[in-house]
């Protein structure tokens, strides 16, 4: 199909719906023209997916976010030909179904690599310097009553010369591991892929483990690889270890993260994402985990990332309609 698309021949435009896309602007701050210009979009607001098919009947090009489209909804919409998941992870799309009915599956690779490794170090050094509890000791008036200039309460660390394990190297590792470099960090691979192109060496997953001061993991979550991090290999990390995650909640086993923080087995860690988000009320990990920081699954979501995201999709829009697919998830 040309890229050259009548705005006034209805036939040839297609639609395209955007079902929860609230979930990418913050006050109107993103531009759609880039989409706009070559399709007919339709943006909404949809919280679950069960009035998904009452708004998708007639698309042929779907973007989504963060709501589930499972084989009932793809095998009920006769016309849709592109799922554009406007994320990095797709995991909410059952993508065996949407082989089955030859339903292209894309996505938008490396959008967040800047916004979410600057996260990641945001992290790693609130942890290494015990930030966040100075902090709230000095709100607390525990600096005014110290017998000395300062308040020195807590053990910190350099960064310089100590081992950082990057868990999956696609562009978010690949820029973690630049940023690290930049620390005088030593590197250390793990990816589940055994093809992965890199300057670096890829080691085994229990010596990485073993090995890092730092783990930040940054691999999709499949089955291959929910709750990598658990019980069995929590064991194999430093007592001074710190662990980011800000990839998928299900990567790592929440129970045995809170159990190997408050026994001590691991020093600290940073998360941006859990097992279900939002978390429920009574979520044990976040109200009970000691030297825990968490943020609600915003690493990715900087302005200039989430910009990004429209432009790419708009990039995997229009090669589609000229018969073309990139990005593809399979």
């Amino acid at each position: 199909m040309s890229d050259k698309i009548n705005k006034h021949d209805k036939v040839k435009i297609p639609e395209v719906v955007f079902l929860d896309s609230h979930t990418l602007s913050l006050n109107n701050d993103l531009d759609f023209s880039n989409i706009d210009k070559i399709c007919n979009l339709k943006k909404l607001e949809l919280l679950d997916d069960d009035t998904v098919l009452d708004c998708c009947m007639n698309a042929e090009i779907i973007i989504v976010n963060k709501l589930i489209l499972d084989k009932k909804i793809i095998s009920s919409l006769k016309d849709l030909r592109l799922i554009c998941v406007i994320a990095t992870g797709y995991n909410n799309i059952d993508i065996k179904a949407a082989k089955e009915k030859n339903i292209e599956v894309v996505n938008v690779p490396g959008y967040a690599k800047y916004s979410v490794s600057q996260h990641v170090f945001a992290m790693v050094l609130n942890l290494a310097t015990k930030m966040y509890l100075y902090n709230e000791d000095v709100r607390k008036g525990q600096w005014e009553k110290s017998k000395d200039f300062g308040l020195l309460k807590y053990y910190t660390f350099e960064l310089a010369q100590k081992i950082i394990g990057i868990i999956g190297f696609g562009a978010i590792g690949q820029n973690v591991a630049r940023i690290a470099e930049g620390f005088d960090m030593k590197v250390m691979v793990y990816d589940v892929s055994s093809n992965i192109k890199s300057n670096y060496k890829v080691y085994p997953l229990n010596q990485v483990l073993s090995n890092a001061d730092v783990i930040t993991i940054h691999c999709p979550l499949t089955d291959n690889t929910r709750n990598l991090i658990n019980k069995d290999t929590f064991e194999l990390m430093k007592h001074s270890a710190i662990l980011i995650n800000t990839s998928r909640g299900g990567i790592v086993n929440e129970e045995d993260l809170l159990e190997a923080l408050n026994s001590g087995r691991i020093a600290g860690a940073g998360i941006d994402v859990l097992s279900q988000e939002p978390p429920s009320a009574g979520n044990k990990l976040l109200h009970k985990a000691k030297n825990l920081i968490v943020t609600p699954h915003t690493a990715w979501s900087s302005r200039e990332a989430r910009q990004r995201m429209i432009d790419i999709t708009a990039d995997n829009i229009n090669a589609y309609l000229n018969g073309k697919i990139i990005n593809s998830v399979f």
